[in-house]
């Protein structure tokens, strides 16, 4: 018979998050497979166990070559518990490679559920939650961190993000420029540690604050792009497209600019002002761009 793969859940924070069944799966695993053993070791000694099994280190600089290791032991029927340093494993951390490796080979994977940043952070934000998407960490390249914000811009849903204290300054400006200063987000520091903190506010006014420095780990929710809904909405946007019109600038920027601002589409915009024209007794023709 085959083995078992355990996703395992750990604490975000306070070890007395664990789940219960945390500590037992550890104690008679076979195999634990840990980000790193030695967070794993101060876990254990929390929890007052010792895993009777192996332990193996699993990260993302040996994930590729030790997958088919630890497939191998699930083959030959090993139950391999995988933990990270905290939350999920998979979710941003090691583990998709495990997982597909033992899907293919036909061995069964489940999990003990455990806290996670993702919804925590969701939950004490304030914002939206019915609808909401992961966006995981941005890439560190500026050029590349706004594209993929860009792709964003106009998602309707609450979006979740993570991103390392150093960087936060750099990536709140970042969804500043693309989303708009005044669009409403959350910076949740350190989730149920001793120095939690959540930061609400626009985006512009996070990415001010974040610059005096912020340390600890970070998730950031941010609030969907908002649609109009015609009528005094759809005014205004034409409004202030008209008002920069007429300061000199092109009107393909500024309703890029507006749109980015507003939170919402382009598009949007664009028939915001074909709609004023043609209420006004103009005529209106090109591309939203």
């Amino acid at each position: 018979m085959t083995g078992t793969l355990v996703l395992a859940g750990t604490p975000i924070g306070d070890p007395s998050d664990a789940p219960p069944r945390l500590a037992a799966e550890l104690a008679a695993a076979d195999v634990v497979a840990a980000e790193d053993t030695r967070r794993l070791r101060k876990l254990t000694q929390a929890l007052g166990i010792t895993p009777a099994g192996r332990i193996v280190s699993y990260f993302e600089g040996n994930e590729a070559a030790r997958t088919p290791e630890l497939a191998e032991a699930l083959v030959n029927g090993a139950r391999v518990v995988l933990v990270t340093d905290a939350g999920m494993p998979s979710v941003s951390d090691p583990g998709y490679r495990l997982v597909a490796a033992a899907v293919e080979r036909g061995v069964r994977v489940t999990a003990v559920p455990g806290p996670s940043a993702v919804l925590t952070a969701l939950a004490v934000s304030g914002l939206p939650v019915d609808r909401f998407c992961f966006e995981g960490f941005l890439p560190r390249k500026q050029g590349e961190r706004r594209s993929r914000l860009r792709e964003a811009a106009e998602e309707r849903r609450t979006l979740v993000y993570f991103e390392a204290p150093h960087r936060l300054e750099a990536t709140l400006a970042a969804m500043a420029e693309v989303f708009g200063a005044e669009r409403q987000a959350a910076v949740c520091r350190e989730l149920t540690k001793t120095y939690e903190q959540v930061r609400r506010g626009p985006l512009g006014e996070l990415a001010q604050w974040a610059a005096e420095g912020v340390r600890g780990e970070i998730t950031i929710v941010v609030r969907g792009a908002e649609a109009t809904a015609g009528g005094a909405d759809a005014a205004e946007l034409a409004r202030r497209v008209a008002e920069r019109e007429r300061a000199g600038q092109q009107r393909k920027e500024a309703i890029a600019e507006v749109a980015r601002e507003a939170g919402v589409p382009k598009r949007e915009v664009f028939d915001a002002v074909v709609a004023a024209k043609t209420a006004g007794g103009g005529r209106e023709g090109g591309a939203a761009g």
